[in-house]
């Protein structure tokens, strides 16, 4: 089982990786709080031919469900560059979350827009890496908060070949039960491509994405492992407090090895 986390240091993805003994890492190709344009890792060639596994996570903005043009339009260029720039470090993926909309007569069209980017995106060649679409925390509009309107986006958009990231920390703070997620969530999508393990610092169905180490959160470490344990060979990363990440790592590893 390939175990790792989110990078914390981006200039040196690689030596972090190593100090952690990660197989496996995330990290941004741009600021994550801008529309930066992504530019070439200096550090390319040594993180295109390290054995660490590589994933890379959009920015935040990001929202292609959006029904303003405004946020849309920017949005959909900029999967595309990050899939791109993620290619380029020899990522297996671009992890985007699922976005939302503002009201629930509009949960239809941000999903057709969803469906948009990969018809457009399709026109082009396609993608340069998967998108893994993530589930999310909080939202009452959101595209994939709950299973059920994960179901619908994914009738539009399974067929182009989209994967999922599984967030612990969304599903829990999103009213989703952990117990049998894997094969619940499967049953819809068909797949796993990663798994963000993290506990949460809220309540169940709080709506709050805060994210928390494995020992100090509100969801039983059990069923953090037991998630670990079903979902065969899709990597795993932390998205824990840089604190504690390192323990987090050393714990899973004695759960599953």
């Amino acid at each position: 089982m390939r175990i790792g986390a989110h990078v914390r240091l981006d200039s040196d993805p690689i030596g972090f990786a190593d100090k952690l003994g990660a197989d496996v890492i995330q990290m941004f190709v741009v600021d994550p709080q801008s529309w930066d344009k992504p530019t070439p890792h200096p550090l390319t060639a040594e993180i295109k031919a390290s054995p660490i596994d590589v994933v890379v996570h959009s920015s935040y903005q990001i929202n292609v469900a959006s029904l303003n043009n405004r946020l849309r339009m920017p949005s959909r260029g900029a999967v595309a560059a990050q899939a791109a720039a993620a290619a380029e470090l020899g990522a297996f993926g671009l992890v985007v979350h699922g976005g939302h909309v503002r009201k629930d007569d509009e949960i239809i069209e941000g999903i057709l827009n969803w469906r948009k980017l990969f018809e457009r995106q399709q026109d082009k060649g396609g993608f340069a890496v998967p998108i893994l679409i993530e589930n999310t925390a909080g939202g009452n509009h959101a595209m994939a908060r709950h299973f059920d309107d994960i179901a619908r986006l994914w009738d539009a958009v399974g067929d182009f070949g989209a994967g999922f990231c599984l967030d612990t920390c969304h599903a829990w703070a999103g009213g989703e039960e952990l117990l049998g997620i894997v094969d619940r969530i499967k049953a819809i999508t068909g797949r796993i491509d990663l798994v963000h393990l993290n506990s949460s610092r809220d309540a169940f169905d709080s709506g709050a994405d805060r994210h928390a180490n494995l020992a100090d959160g509100t969801i039983d470490t059990q069923l953090l492992v037991e998630v670990c344990k079903a979902v065969g060979d899709a990597p795993i990363v932390l998205e824990t407090p840089a604190d504690g990440v390192a323990e987090d790592l050393a714990f899973l590893r004695e759960q599953v090895g």
